[in-house]
């Protein structure tokens, strides 16, 4: 991979957090919030500033030597050492650059407090550390609060981390839980230094780096150098160099530490997004399909639009739903779409939807929208007029008949009994009729009290739809593209940790780090 693409990886990475970061906005905690932009605004001024400075600090407690060790390395004595420490927060830099200055101005070193590294002083092994911007950093321990906020603010900045511990207190919880585990993630650019060992027996010091080894794996930290020193008798101190030298000539050692805080910002986001919420639409409508329609009688109003037509009277009304109803409802909706969410974003989840009251009256709004047609079929009218007709015309006719055959009338055979024949066909054709109408107004309520059920269900679904579903799937769909956000800024390999036992080539590499092979080939020689 190409510096320029190296680069443009470590943008991409940063947008898609800066991206995750406006999606959730609001949804995420503070300071999961504050982590991630800390993170991407680092991050960004640092791509800008360029890569081709490596900047490290030597960070410890009160009492480790850091500063003689600073001095040590750079060869001067700029650092304050012993009792001056307590009485300034600010930063010491040493910069072996003349083009060093806006990035000191970006991490907040004073002036006064930088010194460029003159070739002079080096010789010939200037050149190893070409590009090295060296920090000492106050006590991260000291009485004064002003300290830790230094220190709490220039961390973040640096490349490499050297934490400088001393025998006596390296397992320090102060150090550990304050520092340390927060660190998990970034073994790439970090190495500790046991400073002090000479005030140790030569039989103690292998168990001394056993230990302090132990302890950073039991913070979580794998494969972080241990690296025992002297400032004082200059023990070690030449194999600080060459880590020293190994991070300036580690292309990715400056993008390292960005990529290492983008992964640990990342890292904290899928914190907010933990999983991927498995939830569908239509599923979770039809779940709370029927009680919301249960709560507004439409089955009833249904029952009572088909009687309506059948008997031909009736004026039936859908009343407004019950609002416990609607309210456990929604309740319910709540728990199932937000079981797998964040605190933050089920209040989002919460606010999204509408609420109890305005749930209640768009179901009622929209099932006045709901045609109870209690009309009859058009042709049921004229159907009875024929029905009336005919029930009379037969009966007149009938009548006329049977007085034809009792003589009553003089009607000569066989008209009488035609008369009575015809005024039974006319009776029968009445009866038929009036079945007939019957039939058709209970198919035409049957059809009638279905299409108000089906319309009432379609139109509290659209409600549900609208009001619960569409606006939870818009935050789910927001958690889903926040958590591919993250993981996509943070699924990249880590470098290997720096040792000083690998000489990588030192013409500024155009890789991000050197292939496995040229790994190898650097270490045999």
């Amino acid at each position: 991979m190409t510096t320029t693409s190296h680069d443009a990886t470590l943008r991409a990475r940063t947008e898609d957090l800066a991206e995750a970061l406006s999606i959730a906005g609001p949804r995420l905690d503070r300071v999961t919030a504050q982590r991630v932009e800390t993170a991407v605004e680092g991050v960004r001024r640092r791509l800008e500033l360029g890569v081709d400075h490596t900047v490290v600090a030597f960070a410890g407690g009160t009492g480790s030597g850091k500063s003689s060790l600073f001095n040590k390395i750079s060869r001067l004595s700029f650092a304050d050492v012993g009792v001056k420490r307590p009485t300034t927060a600010r930063v010491t830099a040493c910069s072996w650059s003349d083009s060093a200055e806006p990035l000191l101005d970006w991490i907040g070193v004073d002036r006064e407090r930088r010194i460029t590294h003159s070739e002079d002083l080096e010789g010939d092994g200037a050149a190893g550390l070409e590009g090295l911007v060296l920090l000492d950093l106050p006590d991260h321990d000291s009485v004064e609060p002003a300290h830790r906020e230094v220190v709490d603010r220039v961390l973040p900045l640096v490349d490499l981390l050297v934490w400088v511990v001393d025998p006596q207190k390296y397992a320090d919880d102060a150090l550990h839980t304050g520092y340390l585990r927060a660190q998990v993630g970034s073994e790439s650019s970090m190495v500790l230094v046991l400073n002090q060992v000479d005030t140790v027996p030569d039989s103690q010091r292998e168990n001394l780096v056993e230990d302090l080894t132990r302890l950073v794996a039991d913070d979580g930290l794998t494969g972080v150098h241990v690296q025992p020193a002297s400032a004082k008798t200059g023990e070690g101190i030449a194999h600080v160099r060459e880590i020293l030298e190994e991070a300036c000539a580690r292309r990715s050692v400056a993008a390292g530490r960005a990529a290492a805080e983008l992964d640990s910002a990342a890292a904290a986001l899928l914190t907010q997004t933990p999983a991927d919420v498995p939830w569908q639409l239509d599923a979770a409508v039809d779940r709370e399909l029927e009680p919301v329609v249960g709560s507004t009688g439409l089955d009833a109003v249904a029952s009572q639009v088909g009687a309506a037509v059948r008997n031909g009277y009736g004026m039936p009304e859908i009343p407004a739903p019950d609002r416990d109803t609607i309210a456990l409802s929604r309740a319910r909706w709540l728990t199932r779409a937000g079981a797998a969410l964040r605190p933050g974003w089920q209040r989002s989840l919460a606010e999204s939807v509408a609420g109890a009251d305005g749930l209640r009256a768009a179901v009622t709004g929209a099932l006045k929208g709901v045609d109870l047609n209690v009309r009859g079929p058009a042709s049921s009218r004229p159907v009875r007029r024929a029905a009336w007709a005919c029930g009379v015309v037969g009966l007149l006719v009938a009548i006329a008949g049977a007085l034809a055959l009792t003589g009553v009338l003089d009607v000569p055979a066989p008209w009488d009994r035609v008369l009575v024949g015809a005024g039974g066909l006319l009776l029968l054709a009445a009866v038929v009729l009036t079945v007939v109408r019957l039939v058709m107004r209970r198919r035409l309520a049957r059809r009638r009290a279905a299409e108000v059920a089906r319309d009432g269900r379609e139109a509290v679904r659209d409600v549900l739809v609208q009001h619960l579903g569409e606006p939870t799937q818009r935050v789910l769909i927001d958690h889903r593209r926040v958590r591919e956000l993250a993981r996509s800024a943070r699924d990249l390999p880590s470098s290997r940790p720096l040792t000083g036992a690998l000489r990588l080539p030192t013409a500024r590499v155009s890789s991000t780090e050197a292939p496995e092979g040229d790994d190898k080939t650097a270490a045999s020689a």
